[in-house]
């Protein structure tokens, strides 16, 4: 699913994972800290990291399934649809060699 830039959910998340690890590496090289305190920080940023990217998965998956259940719904009305129109061309011919079979006959 594009938003109007065209961008999909997966772009977006990826480019967002990219940022901020960017944003992570530039702030390790710039920190005015120890390396302990460096160290904890990425632990912290790692787990929200992790938990945001579970997160936007999640969302990916639902956003997946719900896709997916509203093909199999167009599927199953466009089968439906073309199994009338297939059944109804079936009896038109057979009416239709019926009658030609009687013209010969007559």
């Amino acid at each position: 699913m594009a938003d109007e830039r065209g961008f999909s959910a997966g772009a977006a998340g990826l480019i967002f994972l990219i940022g901020g690890l960017a944003g992570a590496a530039a702030a390790l090289l710039l920190a005015p800290q120890s390396g302990r305190e460096s160290r904890e920080q990425l632990r912290r940023y790692a787990r929200r990291t992790e938990e945001n990217f579970h997160e936007l998965a999640d969302k990916a998956t639902e956003a997946l399934g719900r896709a997916v259940d509203a093909g199999r719904g167009v599927i199953q009305e466009k089968k439906s649809v073309l199994s009338g129109v297939f059944e109804a061309g079936r009896d038109n011919i057979r009416q239709k060699y019926e009658e030609l079979a009687g013209e010969k006959k007559g």
